[in-house]
């Protein structure tokens, strides 16, 4: 019986191959291309700022638009709040705490120094009310309640700033305090505070991430303004959080969103706050003057399909596992190419996420940015009636190609 099985797919495979065994080669739809004649966009050279360090980056496709410095260990002063806000509302997204849990205010965060909420020691203070204490108010006191509260110490939830920052691929930072209060080993970078304000935008629940746009808080009968003199300037400003010692100089993380477009820029070491604010302004104009940014596709979204051979199925979805966002200088992004190499032959088992083909995306000649196509679901391997059939057409599909 086998005999005669094989004999006959002998006989059909070369037809069968005319029909279904030609490797599939994907395109991948692109915006139109302008003609080649036509005028290229003309972008300024990037604002050169008075300030020690600074970056700008794009918020949705990660793009860096320009960066000075951008990795040095610098001291972060209250910037540091952002880690021990970011971790205050991660634990209450775990369900850890509630922002509605009463905290205990101890000797220690009353006694602290510098800026203040103003809570007094044994009192009961709401979470929500020491995250609005930390973030609009810059309260060292409120930091260290909410620290103690979360990990029982200021030491241990240092651990945490750190365990969160590792997490995040911040490479260039190191919490010894949850205040920024000067301390030996206590450093960050401006790319490392762009990651953090990046992940406060996407991992924090919207209602946490609002109150860093809150202009400002009355605690204990004392009104308090939010020191980021850029939600008073500039009405796309959201947050997020200033930062001042004698060492640090005057810092800024600020985000801002025009339209469907979101810039996050980061200036350190700065000589007022009036300075921080008008250098973060230069940022945030020639950024939005000059660049844009298009979602070509989702994360997980089908792009296209291929051929699978000596599996279950015949063929797999295949998308980008974490979608296609470009930023691009204004005029660019209509003259992209796209297209799709894949692997031949792909054969089963396949696993979502294995590695099939690559996305390369053109401007002319130049690559503008690649990403791996990956499997979007499992296919199981077929049974060995299936695997020799497909065995004998790829023999044939090998002699024509």
């Amino acid at each position: 019986m086998l005999k005669n099985l094989i004999s006959t797919l002998l006989v059909t495979g070369a037809t069968l191959l005319s029909v279904s065994a030609l490797a599939q080669t994907p395109t991948l739809n692109s915006a139109p291309t302008l003609d080649s004649q036509s005028a290229a966009p003309i972008v300024p050279a990037a604002p050169e700022l008075a300030a020690s360090s600074y970056l700008l980056i794009d918020a949705n496709s990660g793009a860096v638009l320009v960066e000075h410095n951008a990795d040095e260990a610098l001291p972060p002063a209250s910037l540091t709040k952002m880690m021990t806000s970011y971790i205050g509302s991660q634990e209450i997204k775990r369900g850890q705490i509630g922002q509605n849990d009463l905290v205990l205010v101890s000797e220690k965060a009353w006694r602290m120094g510098g800026s203040k909420m103003f809570i007094k020691v044994g009192n009961q203070v709401p979470v929500i009310d020491l995250m609005r204490g930390i973030i609009i108010q810059s309260g060292n006191d409120a930091s260290i309640a909410l620290a103690e509260h979360i990990a029982g110490s200021e030491d241990a939830f240092a651990d945490m700033m750190n365990g969160q920052a590792k997490r995040l691929g911040m490479t260039n930072s190191h919490f010894v305090n949850a205040t920024g209060w000067p301390a030996e080993g206590h450093y960050s970078s401006a790319r490392d505070l762009a990651i953090l304000a990046r992940a406060i935008i996407d991992d924090d629940p919207e209602e946490h991430y609002k109150i860093y746009g809150e202009k400002e808080f009355v605690w204990n009968e004392i009104r308090q303004p939010n020191r980021n003199l850029m939600l008073w300037r500039d009405s796309t400003v959201d947050g997020l959080k200033t930062g001042h010692t004698e060492e640090a100089g005057y810092c800024l993380v600020a985000s801002a969103k025009r339209e469907d477009m979101r810039l996050i820029s980061v200036v350190m070491g700065t000589t007022s706050e009036q300075a921080r604010a008008a250098e973060t302004q230069k940022l945030l104009t020639w950024g939005f003057r000059f660049f844009e940014t298009k979602t070509f596709y989702q994360p997980g979204q089908v792009i296209s399909t291929a051929r699978v051979w000596k599996g279950q199925q015949e063929q797999v979805d295949l998308g980008l596992q974490n979608g296609l966002q470009l930023t691009l200088p204004k005029g660019q992004l209509d003259r992209l190419e796209a297209g799709v190499t894949m692997q031949t032959p792909i054969q089963a088992p396949i696993k979502a996420g294995d590695v099939l083909g690559q996305v390369e995306v053109k401007l002319g000649d130049e690559i503008v940015h690649s990403a791996p196509l990956v499997a979007l679901s499992d296919v199981a391997e077929a049974g060995f009636v299936g695997r020799l059939w497909d065995s004998v057409r790829l023999f044939f599909y090998g002699l024509f190609n």
